[in-house]
């Protein structure tokens, strides 16, 4: 197997930051969307329970996407594969900018999804196939950065864009990159050459079972926490469809000639361990950025904009942390820095576990400062770890795999808080309402100034007013809470996290000769 050079074209080079910025634009779009549903809502008519499809939609068909495009590379090159899929991913955002009913909006955004997923696996796999070991301390903080930065910055850059001009351009702001990004991708790759061969080995059983399985679970996970998981109808046969389309795809994973997704990457132990860290990253990555915006949202009572304002920190944060722990990552033992990273994360949830009603940006701040720095320092040597060691050949569907723990991560992750927050609310709600009754003398007293207090400020029916109002402060702080318990539960997550990081092999290390064997 030739050895990568040590210098790289500049051609290559602006072939790939082309990729970046593609890879970039697909997983903004995840969360693009997030703070401006109600602006979308009201533009397409849509009920509360149809506008998250507009999110969802996406979900479900990126996560079959990423790992199929391991083959289709293989297939199809590259470089057709990357054009394609910027190509559509641009007019797929073009489209969804002209929905007029939620319906096209849906098939819009699950195209979008499916063929943007094309762009995310294809960057890992370039960025560690074409670079030699000395520059992977430039390399992989970038494509870290953008995996972890992104969705971050999501729900910012969407409600600057809502407010700013109207819901519409949180489509077609994609549309002058993608066309700039396609022509780049068209004109300069050539990392590789097309098999067109492997068509004729193409595995449908296993597409049919992998889009089966992720697709449905994705849905159950979506949908379980809401709707009192499989008492549902809709997620009782969903999670029916999800396990045939498992043990289908698992059977043909192992029997077919050409594989949909080699699962044999999975033998190298650093890509294991790496993928499970990488999993653990998506419940924290996709967890905080939905339970900051539910907590200003709810409590608070911020608007996207002020969520948008409140939550940039994190942003800045991996942005200034990128190029450290690319430079530490060079200089340190990988494990060590993934363990700093672990307990900077945890440490960061457990400081949220003193929430109160009145926490604003300031005391917000040095949470969202850990959680950015600790992110990126974990996403570094995670991507060393996990890819690092892998072979050429097997690059392509590993990096597809890798992104998919990723999003899965997510995935379970969201439900699992989901299901947390409504059980706990529910709890702590019943608990709380023990000490409000009539014979509770404090719960009295409050009762009685706060009847007094409406008394003199209007002349609605006080009492009334003042139990509403109790009945309000006693549900907040159910909510309040029920964030700890979530917050809690991801302190202890991270923590053990960073005692087992040392468990693993030490990996080889990435700055001189090593990581391509």
């Amino acid at each position: 197997m030739p050895a990568v050079p040590d210098t790289i074209s500049t051609r290559r080079v602006i072939a790939f930051l082309a990729m970046v910025f593609g890879m970039f634009m697909a997983i903004l779009d995840i969360q693009i969307v997030s703070a401006s549903l109600a602006e979308i809502q009201a533009g397409l008519s849509a009920s509360s329970d149809e506008i998250p499809w507009v999110q969802t939609a996406y979900l479900i068909a990126e996560v079959v996407m990423i790992p199929l495009s391991g083959f289709l590379s293989r297939m199809l090159s590259t470089r057709v594969l990357f054009t394609v899929a910027a190509a559509g991913f641009t007019a797929a955002s073009a489209l969804a900018a002209t929905a007029t009913n939620i319906d096209q909006m849906i098939v819009y955004r699950a195209v979008q999804g499916f063929i943007g997923g094309g762009m995310i696996p294809s960057v890992f796999a370039a960025a560690f196939t074409i670079f030699p070991p000395s520059r992977r301390a430039i390399v992989s903080p970038m494509i870290g950065l953008v995996a972890t930065l992104a969705p971050t910055i999501g729900p910012t850059v969407g409600g600057y864009i809502s407010h700013a001009f109207s819901w519409h351009w949180l489509f077609l702001v994609n549309v002058v990159p993608g066309i700039l990004v396609t022509t780049a991708a068209w004109s300069l790759i050539d990392f590789d050459k097309p098999n067109l061969k492997l068509f004729s080995k193409f595995d449908w059983w296993g597409l049919a079972g992998m889009a089966a399985f992720l697709g449905c679970m994705e849905y159950v996970l979506e949908e379980g926490p809401n709707n009192d998981w499989l008492q549902d109808q809709a997620v009782f046969i969903c999670a029916i469809v999800m396990t045939v389309g498992a043990v289908l795809f698992f059977w043909r994973a192992f029997t077919a000639e050409e594989p949909i997704v080699d699962l044999k990457a999975f033998t190298n132990i650093n890509f294991a361990f790496g993928s499970v860290f990488s999993f653990v990253i998506g419940i924290g990555l996709y967890g905080l950025t939905y339970l900051y915006p539910v907590f200003l949202g709810r409590i608070r009572g911020y608007d996207s904009m002020m969520i948008g304002q409140a939550l940039f920190v994190s942003g800045l944060a991996m942005f200034f942390t990128a190029p450290i722990s690319g430079f530490l990552s060079s200089k340190m033992d990988l494990r060590v820095m993934m363990m700093v990273g672990f307990f900077g994360f945890a440490t960061g949830t457990w400081w949220m576990t003193h929430l109160t009603a009145d926490w604003d940006f300031y005391e917000l701040l040095i949470p969202q400062i850990l959680r950015g720095c600790s992110m990126m320092l974990c996403m570094v040597p995670i991507n060393n770890i996990a890819l690092g060691t892998l072979p050429p050949e097997r690059l392509k569907n590993a990096s597809g795999l890798f992104n998919l723990t990723r999003n899965l991560g997510g995935a379970v992750g969201l439900a699992l808080i989901n299901t947390v927050l409504i059980n706990r609310n529910a709890f702590h709600y019943a608990r709380l309402s023990e000490h409000v009754q009539w014979g509770s003398a404090a719960a009295q007293t409050k009762l009685q100034n706060m009847t007094l207090t409406f008394q003199q400020t209007n002349g609605l029916d006080a009492t009334s007013a003042a139990i509403s109002k109790l009945s309000g402060i006693v549900q907040q702080q159910a909510a309040l809470l029920s964030f700890m318990d979530v917050f809690y539960m991801l302190t202890v997550l991270f923590a053990t996290l960073g005692l087992f990081a040392m468990l693993i092999k030490k990996p080889a290390a990435v700055g001189g000769g090593g990581g391509g064997h």
